[in-house]
């Protein structure tokens, strides 16, 4: 627990660039949680760009044939690293997923749909290579939170992705959404504009326009008090999903906001918000 606080004059002696490191809230969540359950492959390359970066973490188990999840993290499609997301794969190994998170170009590097090719590439390399690491790829997910969930249900809704990789959505054994934004036009930011190829209503950038049967069994999680991405998003591809006939559970959790539905996930603070048990639960149902 110490290591968690630096006292003030040390702080002053750290290079500015990783000062924000330090005391980012992320940080210090990894900083908690067991360090001994799993082990780590780090700095994999997925593609050329720098970004095009995965991280595989794998269960200290003897049994292979891990069922895999591939983690897309949010950002705003702007920014985020892998490595402060170690937390999530903390959760995920110790219910005996192997995990992998990537890095993937974001704005102003990429623009709609550059992030959304970055993820089906990093699922591509997953499918071929995760057998290395003794996962077992015919028993793969995609998981996100916020625009990472995005990512990850346009790669389970939009066939195009994936086929471009030589992938089917067939493949995808589930997708879990944590507070995604699925259904959010007309955009409203100027920012995001650019971002989604310069008007505020193109339907493609939307995953409930592609919701039909044809989607792996989902699993939409959201928290009833999240303002930043409304939960209507959730509630609205849900529906959706289930007029088209696809296999989809929703849950709602009662006052829970964006960030602590991600930060449920950690180890220490699972207690009071099911978030991974209804995560771990829902792999597991699938075989």
């Amino acid at each position: 627990m110490n290591s968690l606080w630096k006292k003030p004059w040390q702080l002053l002696s750290v290079p500015a660039g990783w000062l924000g490191e330090i005391l980012s809230p992320l940080s210090l969540i990894n900083r908690l949680i067991p360090q001994d359950g799993y082990d780590q492959q780090g700095g994999l390359s997925y593609g050329p760009s720098q970004r095009q970066a995965l991280d595989v973490y794998v269960p200290k188990a003897e049994a292979a044939g891990f069922p895999v999840v591939v983690f897309f993290y949010g950002g705003s499609w702007q920014s985020g690293r892998r490595q402060d997301y170690a937390f999530i794969a903390e959760a995920l190994t110790a219910r005996g997923f192997l995990a992998v998170i990537p890095d993937y170009r974001v704005y102003p590097e990429a623009r709609f749909p550059t992030f959304i090719e970055d993820a089906a590439l990093a699922v591509a390399w997953v499918r071929d290579h995760i057998g290395e690491f003794g996962g077992d790829a015919s028993r793969l997910f995609v998981m996100g939170h916020s625009a990472g969930a995005h990512l990850a249900a346009m790669l389970a809704l939009n066939p195009t992705y994936l086929a471009a990789r030589s992938l089917s959505v067939r493949e995808l054994r589930g997708f879990i959404g944590l507070a995604g934004p699925y259904d959010f036009l007309p955009l409203k930011s100027p920012r995001l504009i650019k971002i989604f190829g310069g008007s505020d209503d193109i339907p493609e950038t939307q995953p409930i326009h592609f919701a039909g049967p044809q989607a792996p069994p989902a699993l939409l999680l959201h928290g009833a008090s999240d303002r930043l991405v409304l939960p209507k998003n959730t509630i609205n591809l849900a529906e959706r999903l289930q007029e088209a006939g696809g296999r989809v559970e929703e849950k709602i959790y009662p006052g829970v906001k964006h960030i602590r539905l991600l930060v449920s996930l950690a180890t220490p603070f699972q207690n009071g918000v099911p978030v991974m048990d209804d995560i771990a639960g829902f792999i597991k149902a699938q075989g």
